[in-house]
Order: C-alpha cells, then sequence, then structure tokens
C-alpha cells in the first residue's frame, strides 16, 4: 500500500535583486529555509533587463542544476566549455574542485524573457574534487512519462530519477530526483520517491495539494516534505487548471555543510583553504587570474 508524504514546512520565495540586473525568488538558501541536505539554494529567476546576467564567479564543492523555463541563457566557463540552454533544457554542472563560469540570457526581438531555476546540490565529501563535468538534456532529450497515458492530463518531465517506469539518462554524484509536473486540468496522481530521501516541491503556476490534507497551495511556495522511513511516495492533486511545479528528491548527506558564497565545505580549514587556490590560481582554479567569458564582456 502507498503510503504519501505530507508538508512540513511551507516558504513563500520573494523577489529580490540578484547578479547584474537579475530578479530571483530564493526559498532554499534563504534565512526562512537554510540548508536542507543536500539541498543548499533555490532560485526561480527572471532576467527583464537586456544585459542582465550573472557574469564571471568561481564554484567548488557543490553541484549547480539550471533548468530553463522561458527564453534561453548562454553559458561559459574557464574549462573551455560554452553552450546554451533553451527553454525545457537543463544543465547539471558539477563543479567540483573548481570552475569560474558565467551565465547570460539571450535577448532579442521576439524573444521570450529569460526565466528559469537554478538549485544547488551539495557533494558527498569524497566527490568535492573531482573534475568539474557537464551533463546536459536539450528539451527533446528529457524523457517524459504519462501516468495516465498520452493522451492524459498529467505529464512529467523526468529531468533526473524514474517516474512510472520512465528514467533519465542523468546520473549525479550522489542521489537526486527532479520532476517538472504538469497539469493540464485537476487530477491526481501517487509518485513514487526513495524512502528517507529529504524531498520538496517548488509551484510553478496553479495550485496543489499534498497528501490527504485538503489544503491548496498557490505558486512561488516551496513545501518541505516528510521523510518517514514507511512513506512510499506522495499523492499530488491539481486543483486548478494548468498547474505546474517542481518535485525534487535528495539522498541525505552525512556531513557537515561550511559554506562560503560559491565555495561549499565541510570545514573552515577546507573553505580558508579553497579562497587561497581561487586567489593564488591553484588545484582548480589555475586560471583564475587570467580567464575571462566572452559573453559577460561584451
Amino acid at each position: 500500500m502507498s503510503t504519501s508524504r505530507k508538508v512540513v514546512q511551507k516558504v513563500l520565495a520573494v523577489e529580490t535583486d540578484e547578479g547584474e540586473g537579475a530578479k530571483v525568488r530564493r526559498s532554499i538558501g534563504s534565512t526562512k529555509l537554510r540548508n536542507i541536505t543536500p539541498f543548499l539554494m533555490l532560485d526561480h529567476f527572471y532576467t527583464p533587463t537586456p544585459g542582465a546576467g550573472f557574469p564571471d564567479h568561481p564554484h567548488r564543492g557543490q553541484a549547480t542544476v539550471t533548468y530553463m523555463l522561458e527564453g534561453s541563457s548562454l553559458h561559459e566557463d574557464s574549462a573551455g566549455h560554452k553552450g546554451r540552454i533553451d527553454a525545457g533544457g537543463v544543465q547539471w554542472m558539477c563543479a567540483g574542485r573548481g570552475i569560474i563560469h558565467a551565465e547570460n540570457p539571450l535577448y532579442g526581438d521576439g524573444l521570450p524573457m529569460p526565466r528559469g531555476l537554478q538549485l544547488w546540490i551539495d557533494l558527498p565529501k569524497q566527490y568535492k574534487m573531482v573534475e568539474p563535468s557537464y551533463q546536459e538534456l536539450s528539451p527533446d532529450k528529457i524523457p517524459v512519462a504519462y501516468p495516465q497515458g498520452e493522451d492524459g492530463p498529467v505529464k512529467i518531465k523526468v529531468i533526473s530519477g524514474k517516474s512510472h517506469g520512465v528514467e533519465s539518462p542523468v546520473r549525479p554524484l550522489g542521489g537526486c530526483w527532479y520532476f517538472h509536473v504538469i497539469f493540464s486540468k485537476p487530477e491526481a496522481i501517487f509518485q513514487d520517491l526513495p524512502a528517507g530521501w529529504t524531498a520538496f516541491i517548488y509551484t510553478l503556476k496553479g495550485s496543489v495539494r499534498v497528501g490527504s490534507d485538503p489544503t491548496p497551495h498557490g505558486q512561488f511556495y516551496t513545501l518541505v516534505l516528510s521523510a518517514d522511513p514507511n512513506e512510499s511516495g506522495v499523492e499530488l492533486t491539481a486543483t486548478e487548471d494548468n498547474t505546474e511545479f517542481i518535485l525534487v528528491a535528495g539522498e541525505p548527506l552525512n556531513q557537515t555543510v561550511f559554506q562560503y558564497g560559491p565555495f561549499v565545505m565541510t570545514n573552515r580549514e577546507e573553505v580558508q583553504q579553497t579562497i587561497l587556490d581561487y586567489q593564488y590560481g591553484m588545484n582548480g582554479f589555475e586560471k583564475a587570474r587570467t580567464w575571462k567569458s566572452e559573453i559577460a564582456h561584451k
């Protein structure tokens, strides 16, 4: 018998300024919702002004997952990797021992305003100093599950993990399932999740109920779910047409989070060493003094 998780914490993501001209709604990582292992930060961003974006900045010790909802974004890094993420596409970047990159939304006549989600996920300590790597899926390469058939009212984009017999090719370092759930009309589904994993929902459009609780949850809320060992997944009921949200679950990490901006390690000494590595261009940051992205310096 399937037993559903329930909502144990609800946080509204309030819009603030970030980067250069970007607007973000931050929930995880805000003062109201600090790290919920393994998740460090969730930003729902949009960039209303041409030239806005996220110029050259470093990372170490985490994975960043960028999922575009509308428009497109360019990216470029110090390892020579560059590309474009279009609406419905995802980039799963493992920063590992260190990388410097830039992210610039794409503007132009007739192009939609760039909007997306960026999730930071802590890396297990044994992977914090691996070489950086990418897994990227264009919109047509993200598999889709149809819990009630292709003609049914529900589709689930399987960014990572497994849903209703469909599995993503993305293989994160550390367990993480990431779904974009879309209801065209009110309906209910049950999504299996690994028992004991940390899980949350972020609401994008419409309204959703969770488990047997009749409370509807509107847009821009992060809903942290219970994680009892006997709960096999979560029952999700859309109460409005065109309801959309992400559902994410991750394997908890039994390690300390010691974070200094984009550097995420397990103790003060490791962070101090990371700062020195970045300042002196060592141990993964060899190009820190010389590299500049083209997309942020046009």
